[in-house]
């Protein structure tokens, strides 16, 4: 699905990575860890096409991603570090908003069910900005369940979430997978689910 090729990236004189390859197939999930600096947000933003590598190819479905990045851009589903939401909407409305910006559908009673089972139901109708920072991830990762996208690209999704937020997100993960689709991830957490295709890749700090 995914063929990350010879990718080297410089940020400010320092080199990050250096020909850097992998591949991730339908129904794996690739973990990358490494401490601060190391690269793993720059290498996330390369992949999903937001950042140029200095060097190498990102393909998707072996097609490089910068020549056809419409189709590629409709099968990823990306969640930074930072939320991603709307401070000044409601849990609802920005569910509301997202649905719009992708085309999907969802009724009221489906949308209301899931911000049930996110926890957030009692909060659904007030600013996200009043919300904790963990009610705010959970707000973010909505999408995770509102998304047709076959490769999810997540920077510390584990952020401001509890045991029981951490244990629900990898379920959607293992249901994700099952039904092929891939994910590519960063966590200073480990992963306390077992995931019989699990793949880690390791960043170090360079000087």
């Amino acid at each position: 699905m995914l063929e990350i090729d010879a990718v080297t990236c410089t940020k400010q004189d320092r080199c990050l990575f250096d020909s850097l390859s992998f591949t991730l197939h339908a129904g794996q999930i690739m973990q990358i860890e490494g401490p601060n600096g190391a690269g793993k947000t720059s290498l996330l933003r390369i992949i999903a096409g937001f950042a140029r590598a200095d060097e190498g190819q990102i393909r998707y479905n072996s097609t490089d991603i910068r020549d056809d990045y419409d189709s590629f851009a409709a099968d990823l589903l990306f969640i930074g570090h930072k939320t991603g939401v709307n401070q000044q909407l409601s849990a609802y409305e920005n569910v509301q908003h997202w649905l719009m910006v992708h085309g999907a559908q969802a009724d009221e009673e489906e949308v209301y069910t899931l911000l049930a089972k996110l926890g957030l139901i009692g909060l659904e109708d007030v600013p996200v900005r009043t919300l904790s920072a963990g009610q705010q991830r959970r707000v973010a990762l909505v999408r995770l369940w509102l998304n047709q996208a076959k490769l999810w690209v997540l920077d510390e999704p584990f952020t401001a979430l509890d045991k029981k937020g951490v244990a629900m997100l990898q379920t959607q993960f293992q249901s994700h997978l099952d039904k092929g689709g891939a994910i590519l991830l960063t966590t200073h957490q480990d992963l306390t689910a077992h995931f019989a295709q699990l793949q880690t890749l390791a960043l170090e700090y360079r000087l």
